[in-house]
């Protein structure tokens, strides 16, 4: 293999081989992987790929659940210079043939249970439970021996979750990615002795980047789940197997109101990560009352930045917990108003980022990418706060700010008030159009009880501003939702705004 710099996103697990080849590193259901064996099984798939017919460039899609094999093919797309463009597993139909397109994906990872969702025509190679899936052919494939990439090369296409408009594919550099990783270590603590739990989907910025290749960078043993089972996951702790978790709020949120939560004995867990939406601080509360040694770290950010942006670590909360904390390693973050000039602290503005770990644009979209980035610093579309001591409070998407007569209204404050509530399982504040008030606060909650809508709209008139509190509150059995946890508000707009 032709040396180059190192700074890449497979050079990563190089190391790591290198220096403890036979520490496990991948555990997933009845297979284990040393570091040695992983890195291995990562040069042999490469040669698969680009046995294929693929050129350095080349898209290829991975659209499978979260398995050993989707690490490896991410892995192998890195070493051989390919582009990975994770597709989110629970999409189908235009969606689907609309990232896959979009992307111009030459080829397409996919899990066969999922292979008949994709458009006609497309090229696959399954993943894993196939004679001739990639995991199957890593047994007579030669070890790959080419040149490295490039640093400055494109890695990955992270797709936006497409919650206000289509998604757009953030062009990710290994350059990019490496730092990082290294702010994610930094910030969240990250060590060799750590025990983690994957469950998030893969396909997810949040997992993979800011966990397990962060986690494979620091040689730590990591599990790698289907999905975020509770009983699973409290089996694990239990057992010792657990010690480290990130999971988004709504996982959090079930965890907490099992029944058997305040009986589990969970002393094992060391390190709670949140993140991927807001985390209602009553909840949080709950969490840290019921867990009072456990170190919680909320992590903030968004695809285009790696996407760990700041961190508000264990010893950070007090005083400030609706706080995303300050910025991380290698991201320098500021407030600004709609012309991109930096307002006081304590004044709400847009926050804009200026980094190494930037995207460098979208795919395929230069007005998109010239209206994202100004002056060089990157428009997150973030209502925040910062404070004197430079933490970060979000206050909400910009988009989703709501204009009740005039007065903006921010959906965060009105569902934290919301939560406070016992009969409250679930909550998501919107603006709908309204003659009088050109939007209407409104609340859609799921209920866990008994609970009428004059009772939480006097509820939210006790702790906040009467003309915060909602309007009109919407009962539903479920919240639209990604695979990452985050409520589609505009899902919910389209639905009620009729």
């Amino acid at each position: 293999m032709t040396q180059g710099q190192g700074s890449t996103v497979d050079g990563v697990l190089r190391r790591s081989a290198r220096r403890t080849p036979a520490r496990t590193a991948v555990e997933y259901g009845e297979r284990a992987w040393t570091y040695e064996e992983l890195d291995e099984a990562v040069s042999r798939a490469a040669s698969v790929l680009l046995g294929q017919g693929l050129t350095v460039g080349d898209r290829v899609a991975s659209y499978g659940h979260n398995s050993d094999a989707y690490l490896i093919g991410f892995l192998a797309c890195a070493r051989a210079g390919l582009v990975h463009v994770p597709v989110n597993q629970n999409l189908t139909g235009d969606d689907l043939a609309y990232v896959v397109g979009q992307s111009g994906s030459s080829l397409v990872l996919a899990d066969p249970a999922l292979a008949d969702r994709l458009p006609e025509g497309v090229r696959t190679l399954p993943l894993r439970d196939a004679e001739d899936s990639l995991l199957a052919r890593l047994a007579t494939a030669p070890a790959y021996d080419g040149p490295e990439p490039r640093t400055e090369d494109l890695v990955q296409l992270l797709y936006t979750s497409g919650t206000t408009a289509l998604p757009k594919g953030a062009m990710m550099t290994h350059r990019a990615l490496v730092h990082e990783y290294l702010s994610a270590i930094t910030a969240l603590d990250l060590s060799a002795g750590d025990r983690p739990a994957h469950s998030l989907p893969l396909y997810h910025s949040a997992q993979l980047h800011v966990f397990l290749l962060p986690y494979l960078a620091v040689g730590a043993t990591n599990l790698i789940l289907d999905g975020p089972d509770g009983d699973r996951l409290l089996d694990l702790i239990e057992a010792g197997r657990v010690d480290s978790l990130f999971a988004p709020p709504t996982v959090w949120i079930g965890l907490a109101g099992r029944p058997d939560f305040a009986t589990r004995d969970l002393s094992g867990l060391r390190k709670a990560y949140y993140g991927a939406s807001v985390m209602p601080v009553p909840v949080l509360e709950r969490l840290r009352e019921r867990l009072p040694r456990l170190g919680f770290y909320n992590c903030f950010g968004q695809s285009e930045i790696g996407p760990l942006a700041t961190v508000l670590a264990p010893d950070e909360h007090e005083g400030r917990m609706d706080s995303c904390g300050r910025p991380v390693l290698f991201v320098d973050a500021r407030v600004v108003d709609e012309d991109g000039k930096e307002v006081p602290a304590g004044t709400p503005g847009e926050i804009v980022y200026r980094s190494p770990q930037l995207c460098e644009g979208y795919w395929d979209k230069p007005e998109e990418t010239a209206e994202a980035f100004r002056d060089g610093w990157f428009r997150s579309g973030d209502l925040a706060v910062r404070d004197a001591e430079g933490y970060f409070t979000i206050v909400d998407r910009v988009k989703d700010v709501i204009n009740s007569g005039g007065v903006l209204v921010a959906s965060r404050q009105v569902e934290d008030a919301l939560y406070t509530h016992e009969a409250v399982a679930e909550a998501a504040v919107i603006g709908l159009p309204d003659e009088r008030w050109i939007e209407a606060v409104t609340a859609v909650v799921v209920p866990r009880g008994e609970v009428t809508e004059d009772q939480l709209i006097a509820h939210v008139k006790e702790r906040l501003a009467p003309f915060k509190a909602p309007k009109r509150v919407l009962f539903v059995s479920e919240l639209p939702r990604n695979a990452s946890g985050k409520i589609l508000k505009r899902e919910l707009r389209d639905r009620f705004g009729g």
